[in-house]
């Protein structure tokens, strides 16, 4: 078969079968266009004719003569693979030549988090009686609460909020989150977090709904429609202008932040684990690192035979 129709129905394959967003479909298409000149220009035309020395061939090109950085070079391997091992289970080919191919070690990079102090500048910049500014306190409370991402967040629903599990007390105890992959988690909330919201929902969240269609979201913008992830991105952004702290907040920062404060507090990895809604406990443990930093710091700096 020749490699632009390999290419092509695998890309059909996780279009239909897998239902890959627009953009994941448009990386997909990149990196195995890019792939494809690679094979093209070593003379294979057929992919039954790939090798594995043609996919490492492909790897050091792109990293030493394209100068493509660790993460986008495992980023377009990982295409490869994908179409390779779609090719063998399909019995297009009779084996994977990619399979044994790894992909670049990527550079540990620590979740950025702020202070405590920090977190209460920002959320104190959200104060006010203006709706829109009730809302973007029950918003930003809810981010740093439960440690959501922003599509979490805004992804939230009415019910979601109102969700209380058997023992709880009281609307508001627990909110509901659908994660990724479909996974709902259950998530606790302080009292900051159900006051702000419950405050939003009073006086702010139904003079915006009846401005648009019935929608079931928690979040809305003034028309009445579901806050957007952008329009939270620039809810967070003024926010941080506002407490001078625009040069080093994103919307994760809530995320890090919410995880680096539990654990400088003495909570268990495997409970922030379950909070955050990550899947393996590796993924949480690189907050353990950041907290092992802060102590350091705190060491060299407070003991006199530290330095």
């Amino acid at each position: 078969m020749e490699v632009e129709r390999a290419v092509d129905r695998f890309l059909r394959h996780v279009a239909v079968e897998r239902g890959l967003s627009d953009n994941t479909l448009a990386a997909y298409r990149r990196d195995l266009a890019r792939y494809g000149d690679h094979l093209a220009a070593s003379g294979r035309g057929a992919i039954e004719d790939v090798t594995t020395a043609d996919v490492h061939a492909f790897l050091l090109r792109i990293r030493e003569e394209d100068g493509a950085a660790a993460s986008s070079a495992a980023r377009m391997l990982s295409s490869v693979r994908g179409l390779h091992r779609f090719l063998a289970e399909d019995g297009v080919v009779p084996d994977d030549p990619a399979h044994e191919v790894t992909p670049p070690k990527l550079p540990m990079r620590l979740p950025k988090a702020i202070g405590i102090d920090e977190m209460a500048r920002l959320l104190a910049a959200t104060e006010g009686d203006d709706p829109v500014r009730v809302r973007d306190r029950a918003l930003l409370e809810v981010l740093y609460a439960t440690g959501t991402r922003v599509s979490e967040a805004v992804g939230l629903d009415v019910d979601d909020w109102a969700h209380v599990p058997d023992g709880a007390e009281g609307a508001g105890s627990m909110v509901r989150v659908l994660g990724k992959g479909g996974k709902q988690r259950l998530v606790p909330v302080g009292s900051y977090a159900r006051e702000a919201v419950e405050a939003y929902l009073t006086r702010v969240r139904p003079v915006f709904a009846v401005r648009g269609t019935a929608t079931p979201a928690l979040f809305l913008g003034p028309r009445g429609a579901r806050l957007s992830r952008q329009g939270a991105w620039l809810v967070i952004q003024a926010a941080a202008e506002r407490a001078g702290l625009a040069a080093h907040v994103s919307p994760h920062t809530f995320r890090h932040s919410f995880a680096t404060h539990l654990l400088t507090g003495g909570a268990d990895v495997r409970v922030v684990q379950e909070l955050l809604g990550h899947s393996s406990v590796a993924t949480t443990q690189l907050y353990t690192l950041v907290t092992a930093d802060a102590l350091r710091d705190v060491y060299t700096t407070a003991h006199p035979r530290a330095r």
